[in-house]
């Protein structure tokens, strides 16, 4: 009662102490007063509470301490600076740390509030502009969980009406209470490290006067403490009064550190977070009222005591507390009891942040209200929170916590988390709750919010989205274009609509723009760079602007470059001219690097397809949906449309507005730009982007459903909605939804014969078709539109309710745009209104005008004829009726006749009545009924199909004819009365009639047989109507191969039972409880179960089929071009049979039509419903409905990958791969070879993996039946092999780790080098050459590591048995195996461990003995070394590169020891063949033999000189011979010297091929003339030599010069060689080779050497290999048009557009076109430019090209035409200017003075048109 007397205080004025504290003077313990006992009898809580009160006020004076009489939480209006309090550090920013205090509040700690070290080190750094990451950051001084005490340095009140609470934990405010003197030991104080020394750190504790140092060994951390860094300590020892004090950091000593009287604590030196022993005085439900130190009072609020010992906590009690905060001014200190403050805890806490901020969580109880504070909830889990008092109500509402308490559940928002509670802080204000964006979290990149201008500055304009959440808009986003006064157009408390550009949701920073490109774009948005995928269009901001090109950024951090040559198509000198920073551009997706963050983008490459196609992709364009549109922009042919809420752009043209042909362009122009148009549906979907109709019989036809999708849906017979498309002269063409349309020819048009089709019909009409005409070959199909021949609808009343409906809303549309008085006025009236009129004035045609009060704005005309018999002259006052208002054109249509202004009879329904036609227009007449005085309206057309003329034509003012009253007053007419013309709609309502009950629920009916067809037998029932009995309605179960249909007979009568019908539209099934039943054809039954049962029978449905039912089903017929068999199960349901689920065997797949024949009886499993036809179902006739491990199944190769096997399409929808190893039981080269594309085989299931199937081929697998010999077992896995086994497989890659072989499809094996060949070899690179890709290889396994999964393999002969992969002719020396690779390696180490010293000794005494030791060095060094020795190896480089056998080193030994032993030499070291080329010019290639003559002579000049000598002493010469001769020598030498010198000096010899070719191995010219030099000889073999030589000596970097030795062997090859021998060299040239280059080459080949027939059979290969290669079709269509095979040339065109993508069909059609113009038909090329700047106006290049053909190949005329219309283009005026300037040339070199100067007038009007614009 105490308690509720503290809250709820009763009787007079009077408050408690708490809300006016008393002041009180600084005393100390010692003058503590105590209450005195009341001594009265209690009557009430109330009166003690009072007198306690009232005590307070007046005894002891100013000596009241801190007594606390009642226990709050602590409020943020409560605090005030210099309060202290206990923290716990929730955040580390870059500039503030965010503290979490007591109750849930939040204080900064701004980064020069932490010591005074500190923040000199940061002036200092400023002062100085030194780098300030130099500093130690804020998040190595204090990290996040830390308690921390600090101090209320300010209490901010920003503009927005926040309070922003700024903390300091500097020790000089925080310790401020204490003094030297008042230093114990045992103290726990904070401070921050002032300094570091070498055995320590000197604290600042903010005690005057004291230095404490911290001893190194006293730290618990390993680490250096750092200057400014926060500590708890201890206080060990203290010295010398105080000023001198040792701390420490020891977490148990301080974990037991309590606060006692020993240590002197006051009121004013008592600081947060000393661990007190404190005494419970008083407990209640709002907390505990305590006193600790013998005499300070304080308390504990329900926050901070553990919610399991509330109930145990009794007066008396002494417990543990926490110091959380100490209010100087009032004395008022309050603890926690809470475990997680208290040991073993106490310095950081571990939870100190939720992942639950923002979470709404519903279903929530109240455990606790505290009137002054807020309230407990318990979450479903158990999760204590609390909801402060303000978050318990909306910011104007009262608080009424009874109301809240009454509701047994509630949902709340988690909207912060206290560490210092360890609780979460939630809100029950429903706006909180229900807010879009709480946290920074909430917000997305992309999304549009809406903020509200706080500020606006130079660099940017902030935004507050929410009360928490604000942003920036960056200047150059202010908007559009650069805004160089942003304050004129913003002011604060602006509304602006933004999208986000970058949220950063750690550090709370929001960028915005305002751009409204930006803001109001459709286009998809990059947020990241896998969003930007090629060829796909985004909005983008230019934020840099370089000559290389410009810098897009978009959203998020994904910014791409836009180089030079993609910004424009014309060329850009300098982009700042054309590009700001700040510009909204539209840009392409070129290329996109996601691992690397690298966007190459285009301006150019975007089109308007692009862009609309990029609009539309995101959305979920699905023909029949209904969308609700606004108006964009209104065009001529329709209206251009954005679908809600996405905004994608759509079109809705004005024809498809209404069914009715005069409501659509009255529609269009009441309808205005942002007005919204409900229920439109999705018609079709293009590269132009998505049409719309509003069409009511489209729509209903759409949502009945069973509308052919795709031809092979059609049927004669069927009869659909659609719509006039176009009229020729010979029909008219109509439309059907999903893209089809027919042909109406002339003679089906209507009943009469027509002359001319343009007055018929109207495009856009809406009109009923019937397919009378299928062309399956040709997809075209015609309809008929006779109204004779269509199945009779009643419908006209819903038509003319609509029409009427639709004229309503154009007049409210007119009407409701404004306040003027004449759209007020013609709103008042409607048709039938009697209206007070005065005549104004009688016009030439009889009409007469008159005036109106009511109508005083508006244009009132009587026609002549209604004026018949009636007073008209000016001035006379009569009654007129209204017959028709048009809104559009302000005029009213009356009548004055006296029998339609008189008084209205009661009309009855059912009467029938003469009516007379009093106005008609084309699509309604407004009549009379009979002397009654109603009016009323009928349609003028009976049928949708009607002619838009005849029909109203056949109708005029004054035509009488009867009518029946069907309702006197309906709604849908405006209160007109619902007549039908008499004869008007008889021959329906019979048909309905008799359908009706003919058709009546499960009436049984005598039918006559009329037709036998396979799915369907029709009949002719009593009523006359024709009925329909399906094939699966005859027997009840029907055995498997017969045919139903044929067991009747025409003529016979059948009892049978009406059990649904075929709606008109669509041929589809009803049941009969459908709306539309009434009018369909009836569908009938003979199953005896079904004649018996009397019940209501219901159609099958297709979700009743489950997968794998057994069904009967009737196949239809054969699609060829969905591959699938199509066929019925019941008269509502349909099915098909893809190919691989109807054959059994591969052969099948030729002739699948022919396996089943229509109406046959054919068992089938159900697989599923068809995922691409709603509806239907998927059926199996093979037996497997699912593909199981383990079955064999029939599948199609879809595509051959080389080097890897088969990907191969699997029925149901499922694909697989077959490995190489997986095609057969005994391997073979070429394995692919035997494989096509379409190519139906039999596939065993191995497994299944991730959606994908592993097959298999092997015949010992799909025909498991059957013995077959596997002379290739498969190898599942390691286990399956053995060491010392001889396996084949497949070489996978050829590496520099060895040869990879394919051994299975989930086992390879390697081969190292030294195993694959007995040949050593310089280049490991050469056994491909002679080992291709999927080459079929034996191997022996050497070892197996199960472990690992690697086999090791041997290919060598002594283990294989087979050749070696490479041949002898090669001559590569043999590779050291055994013994003889151990010496040699015991040789290798010793020479390289002596010293270069003693090897050039050993040379200069034996140089012979260095060729001797020539052997394969390199390779033992390589196999016997380790990495240590390698780097040995390199570091003696330097020094042994002479003595190393070198090129030059070789030569030179070769000189020295040139007269030693030859032959010899040459058995020893044959790897010297190579070298002695560049000596003796003679060729060592075994197929070069022919050339030894020319060898042997080149060595007769290398003859020693002794022989010289010799053969002169044999003739004895004159010394005038001899000085003949010594000239001719000399003038020889010199000779040659200067060929040698010569550069441009061709080579004439072999010899001198070879000398030239050691200087330049990589040049393909050389080796061409080397080949040439043969060929000339006739040496034809030589050249071949010669250019396989080349190949394997240029390098393989030089792609260009080996494809040029390629190219010269195809063209030898074509010369002098076979068909047979030019294919070889052509299949190696695409091996080693790029194939298109080599294609291309060989094509050309053939062109120039006129194998026409070849050429072109390479072209069309080259077609099918490369279609998507531009380079092939101008090429071949270069090849064609030079044929003179100009249509050729254009289908290949055709083709090529359809391959290619839409970025390079600009491109290859104006290379086209120029082909024309040089080669075909000049008219075709004019044609095909005009069809291309039709589309693309802009492109000058092209322009200049066209005009470039024309004068070269047209006359002056078209040239004159072409620069007229070249000079108006909407272009710069600078393109405009070039054009100008090349007319005028071509004028002054083909015109005359007058055309010269009609030029000059034409650029002079040009320059005064642009001047004027400029001016306006």
């Amino acid at each position: 009662m105490e308690s509720m007397e503290e809250d709820f205080p009763r009787g007079g004025t009077q408050k408690p102490s708490v809300d006016k504290p008393v002041k009180s003077h600084e005393v100390d313990n010692l003058f503590q007063s105590h209450e005195p006992e009341v001594k009265k009898k209690r009557k009430t809580a109330k009166h003690d509470d009072g007198k306690d009160v009232k005590r307070q006020k007046v005894d002891a004076g100013g000596l009241i301490l801190n007594t606390a009489t009642s226990v709050e939480i602590l409020h943020l209006r409560n605090l005030k600076v210099g309060t202290l309090l206990l923290g716990c550090v929730r955040e580390v920013l870059d500039l503030e740390i965010v503290v979490g205090l007591p109750s849930g509040l939040v204080g900064y700690l701004p980064i020069h509030n932490i010591c005074d070290t500190y923040t000199k080190i940061l002036v200092d750094k400023l002062d100085s502009e030194h780098n300030l990451e130099e500093v130690v950051a804020l998040s190595e001084l204090v990290a996040p969980g830390t308690l921390v005490r600090c101090v209320v340095s300010s209490l901010e009140s920003p503009v927005d009406g926040h309070l922003s609470l700024k903390l300091s934990i500097n020790p000089k405010e925080i310790n401020k209470g204490l003094s030297a003197g008042a230093l114990k030991p045992g103290m726990t104080l904070s401070g921050c490290v002032e300094s570091v020394e070498d055995h320590g750190f000197l604290v600042d504790i903010g005690v005057s006067g004291t230095k404490a140092f911290l001893p190194k060994k006293s730290t618990s951390s390993k680490q250096d403490l750092k200057v400014g860094q926060y500590v708890l300590s201890l206080l060990e020892e203290v010295k010398n009064e105080g000023r001198v004090v040792r701390l420490s950091l020891d977490p148990k000593a301080l974990g037991k550190a309590i606060a006692g009287t020993q240590h002197g604590w006051t009121l004013d030196s008592l600081l947060p977070g000393l661990l007190i022993r404190v005494r419970i005085k008083k407990v209640t439900p709002h907390g505990l009222l305590v006193e600790y130190l013998s005499s300070f009072s304080g308390v504990v609020d329900f926050l901070h005591i553990d919610q399991g010992k509330a109930a145990s906590y009794k007066v008396g009690d002494e417990v543990l507390a926490r110091v959380l905060y100490i209010e100087p001014s009032n004395r008022l200190i309050s603890l926690s009891l809470r475990s997680h403050l208290l040991p073993p805890g106490g310095i950081a806490l571990d939870n100190f942040s939720s992942e639950r901020l923002g979470e709404v969580v519903e279903g929530c109880k109240m455990t606790a209200v505290h009137h002054h504070s807020g309230a407990l909830m318990e979450m479903p889990d158990n999760t204590v929170a609390f909801a402060h008092k303000n978050q318990m109500k909306e910011p104007k509402e009262e608080f009424n916590p009874n109301r809240l308490l009454a509701k047994p559940k509630h949902t709340l928002r988690i909207t912060d988390y206290s560490p210092m509670e360890q609780m979460h802080m939630v809100s029950l204000r429903k706006s909180t709750i229900e807010v879009t964006f709480f946290r920074y979290q909430d917000i997305k990149v992309g999304q549009i919010v809406e903020g509200t201008v706080i500020s606006l500055q130079k660099y940017g304009m902030f935004v507050r989205i929410t009360d928490h959440i604000k942003g920036m808009i960056p200047s150059i986003h202010f908007a559009d274009v650069t805004l160089k006064n942003p304050e004129k157009k913003f002011h604060e408390g602006m509304k602006v609509k933004c999208r986000v550009l970058t949220v950063d949701a750690t550090t709370k920073r929001l960028h915005l723009t305002n751009k409204k490109a930006l803001v109001e774009s459709t286009l998809p948005i990059f947020k990241a760079y896998s969003d930007a995928r090629v060829g796909r269009v985004s909005h983008g901001c230019i934020v840099c602007v370089k000559k290389f090109g410009c810098i897009v950024r978009f959203y998020g951090e994904v910014k791409g470059l836009v180089p030079l040559r993609e910004m424009s198509t014309e060329l850009v000198a300098d982009p700042e001219e054309l590009f700001f920073v700040g510009q909204v551009v539209q840009a392409k997706v070129l290329n996109c690097d996601v691992a690397n963050e690298k966007l190459l983008l285009s301006f150019k490459a975007v089109t308007e397809g692009d862009v609309k196609e990029a609009q539309t992709a995101q959305f979920d364009f699905e023909v029949g949906k209904t969308v609700d549109v606004r108006v964009r922009h209104k065009v001529l042919d329709g209206l251009e449309v954005s679908i809600l809420p996405e905004g994608t752009p759509a079109f809705l043209p004005t024809v498809h507005l209404s069914d009715h042909v005069t409501n659509c362009m009255n529609l269009w122009e009441a309808l205005e730009e942002g007005d919204d148009i409900s229920n439109a549906v999705c018609l079709n979907k293009s590269k132009k982007g998505v049409t719309l109709t509003k069409k009511p019989s489209i729509k209903a036809c759409l949502e009945d459903g069973g509308l052919p999708k795709v031809f092979s849906e059609l049927h004669v017979g069927m009869q659909m909605v659609g719509w006039v498309k176009n009229v020729m002269t010979y029909g008219v063409f109509i439309s059907f939804p999903h893209g089809l349309f027919g042909l109406a020819p002339k003679a089906a048009m209507g009943e009469h014969f027509i002359k001319d089709t343009s007055e018929i019909y109207a495009i856009g009409q809406t009109v009923v078709a019937k397919v009378t005409n299928l062309d399956e070959e040709k997809k075209r199909f015609l309809v008929s539109l006779k109204v004779s021949e269509l199945i009779p609808e009643d419908d006209a009343q819903d038509r003319l309710i609509q029409g009427q409906k639709e004229r309503r809303a154009i007049a409210e549309m007119v009407t409701g745009r404004g306040e003027s008085d004449l759209l007020q006025q013609l709103a008042s009236v409607s048709v039938g209104d009697k209206i007070k009129m005065v005549v104004e004035d009688t016009r030439e045609d009889g009409s007469v005008t008159l005036t109106s009060d009511q109508l005083s704005e508006a244009t009132v005309l009587a026609p002549k004829y209604h004026t018949t018999g009636v007073n008209v002259t000016p001035g006379f006052k009569l009654t007129a009726v209204v017959l028709h208002i048009n809104p559009l054109k302000s005029q009213v249509i009356v009548s004055l006749l006296p029998k339609l202004t008189a008084k209205r009879k009661t009309l009855r329904q059912g009467s029938e009545l003469a009516a007379t036609i009093q106005y008609i227009d084309e699509d309604f007449a407004v009549i009379s009924l009979d002397d009654t005085g109603h009016l009323t309206v009928i349609p003028t057309k009976t049928h949708l199909n009607d002619f838009i003329n005849l029909e109203s034509k056949k109708y005029s003012v004054g035509f009488g004819l009867n009518v029946t009253v069907e309702d006197p007053g309906c709604e849908e007419l405006g209160g007109l009365p619902l007549v039908v013309c008499k004869g008007q709609d008889e021959h329906a309502k019979s048909k309905g009639k008799g359908s009706a009950q003919a058709h009546s629920l499960g009436a049984v009916v005598t039918a006559k047989v009329t037709k036998v067809k396979p799915l369907a037998v029709l009949v002719t029932l009593p009523t006359g109507i024709t009925g329909s009995i399906h094939v699966s309605e005859i027997e009840e179960s029907p055995s498997v191969g017969s045919f139903p249909t044929s067991s009747l007979r025409v003529g016979t009568e059948v009892q049978a039972r009406v059990i649904g019908g075929h709606a008109v539209r669509g041929h589809r099934f009803l049941p009969v409880t459908h709306s539309s039943f009434k009018s369909a054809l009836p569908e009938l039954t003979l199953l005896p179960s079904k004649l018996k049962n009397t019940g209501t029978q219901t159609a099958d449905k297709v979700k009743n089929y489950k997968p794998g039912d057994e069904i009967i089903c009737f196949p239809s017929k054969y699609n060829t071009q969905l591959k699938c068999l199509e066929v019925q199960v019941k008269p509502n349901i349909l099915g098909t049979v893809e190919l691989l689920a109807m054959i059994s065997k591969p052969g099948q797949a030729k002739h699948p039509q022919k396996l089943f024949k229509p109406g046959e009886a054919v068992s089938a499993k159900v697989v599923g419903i068809n995922p691409h036809r709603s509806g239907q179902l998927s059926l199996s006739l093979t037996g497997t409905y699912k593909l199981e491990q383990g079955s064999v199944v029939m599948g199609m190769v879809w595509k051959v990958e080389h080097h890897k096997g088969l990907f191969v399409k699997l029925p149901f929808g499922n694909s697989g791969f077959a490995s190489l190893t997986d095609l057969s039981d005994a391997y073979a080269d070429n394995p692919l070879e035997a494989y096509k594309e379409g190519q139906v085989i039999r596939c065993y299931m191995i497994g299944e993996e991730k959606g994908h199937f592993d097959v298999s081929l092997r015949p010992s697998r799909v025909n498991k039946d059957q013995q077959i010999n596997v002379k290739d077992p498969e190898i599942d896995s390691v286990a399956d092999i053995q060491e010392g086994q001889i396996i084949r497989g497949y070489v996978k890659t050829v590496g520099d780790e060895g040869i990879f072989v394919r051994l299975s499809r989930t086992l390879d094996g390697r081969v190292q080098f030294q195993h694959a060949t007995k040949y050593f070899m310089n280049d490991p690179k050469m056994i491909s050459e002679y080992i291709t890709q999927n080459a079929l290889i034996s191997a022996k396994v050497l070892s197996v590591n199960t472990e690992n999964v690697h086999v090791l393999l041997s290919l060598l002969t002594e283990d294989t048995g087979k050749p070696d992969i490479l041949p002898e002719s090669l001559e590569l020396p043999l590779r050291l195996m055994g013994e003889e690779k151990e010496k040699h390696d015991k040789k290798t180490v010793k020479r390289k461990r002596t010293s270069s010293e003693s090897q050039q000794q050993d040379k200069d005494k034996d140089g012979q003995k260095v060729k001797k030791k020539k052997v394969c060095v390199v390779e033992s060094v390589e196999e016997t070394t380790t990495v240590k020795k390698k780097g040995k190896k390199k570091k003696r480089k330097g020094k042994t590169d002479d003595s190393d056998s070198g090129v030059e080193v070789f030569f030179r030994e070769d000189d020295e020891t040139e007269s030693s032993k030859p032959c010899e030499e040459k058995q020893k070291r044959p790897d010297c063949k190579e070298r002695l080329k560049g000596l003796s010019g003679f060729s060592w290639d075994s197929t070069l033999s022919s050339l030894t003559p020319a060898a042997v002579g080149d060595h007769a000049q290398g003859s020693s000189d002794d022989e010289q000598e010799d053969q002169s002493k044999t003739v004895k010469k004159s010394r005038k011979e001899l000085l003949q001769e010594q000239q001719t020598a000399e003038q020889q030498l010199g000779k040659l010297e200067a060929e040698l010198m010569d550069p441009s000096a061709r080579p004439d010899s072999a010899a001198a091929f070879e000398r030239v070719l050691l200087s330049s191995p990589d040049s393909s010219l050389l080796w061409l003339q080397y080949m040439a030099f043969h060929l000339q000889a006739t040496q034809i073999e030589q050249a071949r030599a010669v250019a396989e030589r080349a190949l394997k000596t240029i390098s393989f970097r030089e792609e260009q010069e080996k494809l040029n030795i390629w190219v010269a062997m195809l063209n030898l090859e074509n010369m002098y060689g076979t068909e047979e021998s030019l294919q070889k060299v052509f299949e190696r040239a695409i091996q080693y080779c790029e194939p298109l280059p080599v294609y291309q080459q060989l094509a050309d080949i053939y062109a120039n050497s006129n194998k026409i027939k070849d050429a072109e059979s390479l072209y069309k290969s080259m077609v099918k290999r490369f279609r998507q290669e531009k380079a092939v079709y101008q090429s071949y269509g270069n090849f064609l048009l030079r044929q003179g095979q100009s249509n050729a040339a254009n289908a290949l065109l055709q083709r090529a557009l359809q391959s290619l993508s839409t970025k390079d069909h600009v491109d290859l059609i104006t290379k086209f076109a120029r082909l024309e113009f040089q080669y075909g038909n000049t008219e075709r090329g004019k044609s095909m430019f005009e069809k291309v700047l039709s589309t693309y106006p802009k492109r000058t290049d092209l322009w200049s090209v066209f005009i470039d053909l024309t004068v070269k190949h047209g006359c002056q005329k078209e040239v004159r035409e072409l620069f007229d219309r070249v000079i108006h283009l909407s272009v710069s005026v600078k393109k405009v200017k070039f054009f100008f300037k090349r007319y005028l040339e071509y004028e002054k070199k083909n015109g005359t003075p007058e055309s010269i100067q009609a030029v000059k007038q034409k650029a002079l009007e040009y320059v005064e048109s642009k001047g004027a614009e400029a001016a306006s």
